[in-house]
């Protein structure tokens, strides 16, 4: 395929039920659409020509002996690709890996489904609808104002397929005045990264826009992540661009930028993750929270696509999950009610 309009069709062949159980999950949640998930024993070659597929996925522990494995080869005008060997269970420590490693090797081959969201964003371009946001309790009303100022905590947006409006609805709703700045990691071709700051921000209080290097991420501003490009952070909390391209397969990667922030802010830092595929940002969990971070996610009812936020919660990682309004809401309260107590923005910096 050399246009990846629609969403990649995989036929999956593997010789054990957890193995396709296993497969078809993985493929699933990452945006493909499994078309076919057989063993091996039962496939006759007219199965394979009959099977409209972008891809061959081949799963098996013994392939010498296998006539599908050489009618594959000869035969399908596709591509076949042999896995990445016993997939580990879902929840264990070693799944994240195995699934970059697959997910890397699909999308080299037949394209990536996140390249759907960037012409979702004309209808965030087109919405004229006026939001309804929340009010700025009397304890933030009354700190001093920080806007513009480096901001002593930065949250991480995290987001895929539906993410921008997801994003879009929690930013409308969140009022000017939180003692926060964010930074906004959305899967998403390159093309339109000078796009998604207008259509997700055209309606907030919150100033959106791209990475500056040098300086430090400011109260009232969302930064959205590069995509081509890693986003460090270095001394005095300034941003840095490396050069380098993120860990494949998801550019930006949540999981690389959730070790970023929470190693240079600790425990002033935190994230949401919104809709999207795949389960970027469960490998990193663990240290964002042993670092003292954060972790909400939307609620999976509220989500085109659930599965970056179910793969956090079903991880034991998020403490709270919430429609995009309600984590706003959410936001605001944890500020409002560290300013009534006198907790300290700066406590546990690094």
């Amino acid at each position: 395929m050399t246009e990846h309009t629609s969403v990649a069709r995989i036929a999956v062949i593997a010789d054990t039920s957890l193995q396709r159980h296993v497969l078809q999950q993985a493929l699933g949640a990452n945006g493909y659409t499994v078309v076919f998930n057989s063993d091996p024993s039962r496939l006759e070659e007219g199965d394979l020509a009959d099977c409209a597929t972008d891809l061959w996925l081949v799963e098996l522990a013994h392939t010498e002996e296998l006539p599908v494995v050489d009618a594959l080869l000869e035969h399908t005008g596709v591509p076949v690709l042999f896995g990445e060997g016993h997939a580990p269970e879902r929840h264990s420590e070693h799944y994240p890996r195995w699934e970059r490693r697959l997910i890397g090797k699909v999308k080299r081959l037949v394209g990536d489904p996140a390249q759907a969201v960037g012409p979702s964003l004309d209808v965030l371009l087109g919405d004229q609808s006026a939001p309804t946001r929340l009010a700025l309790p009397l304890a933030l009303a009354e700190a001093p104002r920080a806007q513009g100022e480096p901001a002593p905590r930065v949250w991480l947006l995290a987001a895929s397929m539906g993410g921008p409006e997801a994003v879009k609805a929690f930013l409308d709703a969140l009022p000017a005045g939180l003692p926060v700045g964010f930074v906004y990691a959305q899967h998403i071709d390159a093309a339109f990264e000078e796009r998604l700051p207008q259509a997700v921000g055209r309606h907030s209080q919150w100033q959106v826009g791209l990475a500056r290097p040098g300086e430090a991420v400011r109260c009232g501003e969302v930064v959205v992540a590069p995509i081509t490009q890693e986003l460090d952070f270095a001394e005095r909390d300034l941003m840095v661009l490396t050069g380098r391209p993120w860990p494949e397969p998801y550019s930006p990667s949540v999981d690389q930028l959730m070790l970023n922030l929470a190693q240079r802010f600790g425990a002033r830092c935190g994230v949401i993750a919104f809709s999207g595929m795949g389960s970027d940002g469960s490998a990193a969990a663990a240290y964002v929270r042993r670092q003292g971070g954060i972790i909400w996610t939307q609620r999976a009812d509220s989500c085109v696509c659930s599965s970056m936020s179910d793969s956090l919660r079903e991880g034991g990682y998020s403490s709270l999950s919430a429609a995009p309004r309600e984590l706003a809401q959410a936001l605001v309260d944890l500020f409002a009610e560290q300013a009534e107590t006198g907790v300290s923005l700066l406590e546990n910096e690094p």
